[in-house]
């Protein structure tokens, strides 16, 4: 196949609706790929967190927002007797051990050392994960079925 072929081929998939083709044969093994608009639009999503720091920073107007956030660091200064459960490693987080289930622990509820709180799985392994303190869960910071990071904090609780 000439480069000329290869390049009508590429213009052919690029006009019609294919996202992949594949062909091979004796002396060629072609494997062409389309990027749907979705991955683009995932990957400026990112950035999109990072970008409302530098506006607020440089722009007067966002000073209000800047105010703001004194505000929210309040709550925090309040809460600075809760004890935080992090998460022990990367997985996507849950908080039963399955749909039809109930929730290991929810807000108000008293925990005690050892008990299970939330399931991570990670490489299809389901991992309990158990409270290393005796409290009360104050908050949930992580929703249902979504990934967490090493470290990322997953409950509040308060020490009793």
């Amino acid at each position: 196949m000439e480069t000329k072929d290869i390049q009508k081929l590429i213009d052919f998939i690029s006009q019609s609706g294919l996202d992949e083709v594949n062909i091979e044969t004796s002396e060629l093994k072609l494997a062409i790929k389309r990027y749907s608009n979705a991955a683009p639009v995932a990957i400026q999503a990112q950035p999109t967190y990072v970008a409302p720091a530098p506006v607020a920073t440089t722009a007067p107007a966002p000073a209000p927002q800047v105010a703001s956030t004194p505000v929210a660091a309040a709550p925090v200064a309040e809460a600075s007797n809760l004890i935080t459960i992090k998460s022990p490693m990367i997985g996507t987080f849950y908080r039963s051990a399955g749909p039809d289930k109930p929730n290991f622990v929810d807000i108000g509820d008293d925990v005690s050392t050892g008990k299970v709180v939330c399931i991570i799985e990670a490489m299809k392994l389901f991992n309990e994960i158990e409270s290393e303190i005796s409290g009360k869960i104050v908050k949930v910071l992580v929703e249902n079925a979504t990934p967490v990071e090493f470290d990322q904090p997953l409950f509040l609780v308060e020490p009793n």
